[in-house]
């Protein structure tokens, strides 16, 4: 949040009332003393292991590696996913590689040794810092299991995008990634 979107929130709870502010209060107090993170996947939960992670009606040989717990939710919308999720709470920055000992990959490495999966599915945003991070992971995952799957999201253009203004590398991906028609 910026300096300017917080100043606004603080003018705005001034200006609401006492009773806001209190209700404030006790919401942020009842989440950090009730939400925790799941020992298994790094998720948000109020008790652990998440639902999701407990649920044994998922497919357990299949892990999705996201970056933050939002993923998780925009991702289960679609209602197409049906494994377990791994959420490291960030990406490795090329500008700050030192970052990488708060990233949960240490626990993800032991858990493949615990629970392995057969396919991994990287679904990390298509940018610089996502793309080190899945190559990092790519290359560490292989030596731990070299015959596991590990496949990625399907990159390319848009729905509704005009070819004009697609980059070098949108195109180059789309290319790559073309499907067949049916």
């Amino acid at each position: 949040m910026g300096k300017r979107t917080a100043e606004r929130y603080v003018f705005y709870l001034l200006k609401s009332g006492k009773k806001n502010v209190g209700e404030l209060a006790l919401t942020l107090q009842n989440l950090s003393e009730n939400i925790q993170s799941c020992k298994i996947c790094w998720d948000f939960c109020d008790a652990s292991p998440c639902k999701i992670c407990a649920d044994k009606k998922r497919n357990h040989n299949i892990l999705c590696i996201v970056s933050e717990p939002q993923n998780v939710q925009i991702i289960e919308k679609t209602r197409k996913y049906n494994g377990l999720y791994h959420i490291l709470r960030g990406t490795i920055k090329t500008d700050d590689p030192e970052d990488i000992k708060y990233l949960k990959i240490n626990e993800l490495f032991k858990r493949l040794l615990t629970h392995p999966a057969q396919e991994i599915i990287m679904a990390l945003n298509p940018d610089l810092n996502g793309e080190t991070t899945m190559m990092f992971l790519k290359n560490k995952i292989k030596e731990i299991n070299p015959n596991i799957k590990i496949t990625r999201l399907a990159r390319g253009l848009p729905m509704g995008s005009d070819l004009q203004y697609a980059d070098e590398i949108t195109l180059e991906d789309a290319f790559s990634n073309r499907i067949e028609e049916r």
